[in-house]
């Protein structure tokens, strides 16, 4: 499975998005330190669901990370959220 599929299959089991976008921005980075020539090296996430409603922005980023998991978290080197 492609990693933003997998992203997006875990984000949504876990969530109740309104709105769900994730990004591959590894091609802006590649050369640079992180880049393991994946092509699936940096991402951002724009979410929004209720669930993240009434939690501190420290909380709703580890509600993410818990979310994607160890697997995901292990695989990746960079991930910009931005969550709501």
């Amino acid at each position: 499975m492609a990693m933003a599929d997998e992203m997006e299959t875990r984000l949504r089991g876990a969530f109740t998005p309104t709105r769900l976008e994730i990004v591959n921005e590894s091609a802006h980075h590649a050369g640079h330190a992180g880049d393991d020539g994946s092509g699936e090296s940096h991402w951002r996430v724009v979410l929004a669901a209720p669930e993240l409603e009434g939690m501190s922005r420290l909380q709703r980023h580890r509600a993410v990370h818990a979310a994607l998991g160890p697997e995901v978290m292990g695989r990746i080197h960079a991930l910009a959220l931005d969550l709501s």
